[in-house]
């Protein structure tokens, strides 16, 4: 059985990881059009360059509400990712992860995400951690890059490598790229990587920066991103920001959401549902 919604109050992590239980949730194939979307993973072809032709950047805006309330800590949408976009899946590299985000009672928070979560979290898994038992609260977290209105990946990158799209995506060119790493590390998220040499890469490039594109090469065909698609609970809602009826537009006008680092001026077009506390 896995973890019901949420909210584990008081009854410490053994209570949690009993309710968590084995894993149930099979892996579906990775999300499908990798064929269909030309210039998408592994072509070498730059991101900007794998919209469809007559696709208008400057008609969308897209963004994401992350629901922590829903999220069941599964990790379909790790491995769907790494599937969709080549990412290695050493546990080291990931454009998104799911953290485990405990409140301990004296409101401290431990962080900890084994292999950024993409085997999700039995029962065994939350035991071997070894965290503290005197806990208030256990959620899920879902990470991947804030796509910032005010990125400083883009006014750090030395080459321009790193720029954003008219439709709000911040993305890599990676025939640009030098691989020099400022992005990564001006990034306040931890949302970036370097792609390592060898076996499948992202765009197949190695030594280049790499992070979540959003799946470009499938939202500008009218697609779900990947970790979306596969999500069981939907609690990744994405959508058109400038369409009042998207589905990310209707949450974002009637839910209290929240981001992550405020204080850093950065405004991200992902939003939270539920985020009770935040580390890192």
């Amino acid at each position: 059985m896995t973890v019901s919604r949420r909210r584990l109050l008081g009854s410490g992590l053994a209570a949690f990881a009993g309710l968590l239980g084995a894993r149930s949730i099979a892996l579906g194939a990775p999300a499908t059009a990798r064929a269909a979307a030309p210039g998408g993973a592994g072509t070498g072809v730059a991101p900007a360059d794998a919209a469809p032709a007559g696709y208008v950047p400057s008609d969308h805006r897209w963004g994401m509400v992350v629901d922590t309330v829903s999220c069941i800590g599964c990790g379909r949408c790790v491995e769907a990712c790494k599937l969709e976009n080549h990412v290695p899946m050493d546990p080291e590299y990931n454009r998104t992860w799911v953290e485990l985000h405990v409140i301990a009672q004296d409101g401290s928070v431990i962080v900890a995400a084994p292999d950024g979560g993409i085997d999700g979290y039995s029962a065994e898994a939350v035991a071997a951690l070894g965290l503290s038992e005197s806990i208030r609260q256990a959620y899920f977290v879902p990470r991947l890059c804030m796509q910032c209105d005010n990125s400083p990946c883009t006014s750090i990158c030395p080459v321009g490598a790193t720029f954003r799209t008219e439709d709000g995506v911040v993305l890599v060119d990676d025939e640009r790229c030098i691989g020099c790493g400022f992005c990564v590390v001006a990034c306040p998220y931890g949302a970036r990587y370097i792609v390592p040499a060898g076996g499948e890469m992202p765009n197949g490039y190695p030594g280049v920066a790499d992070k979540c594109t959003f799946c470009y090469h499938r939202t500008t065909r009218g697609l779900l991103p990947a970790c979306a698609e596969v999500c069981p609970v939907e609690a990744r809602i994405f959508g058109d920001l400038k369409d009042e009826s998207s589905p990310v537009s209707a949450v974002l006008r009637d839910r209290r959401t929240q981001v992550m680092k405020p204080e850093a001026g950065t405004k991200p077009r992902v939003y939270y549902l539920g985020l009770e506390a935040e580390v890192g």
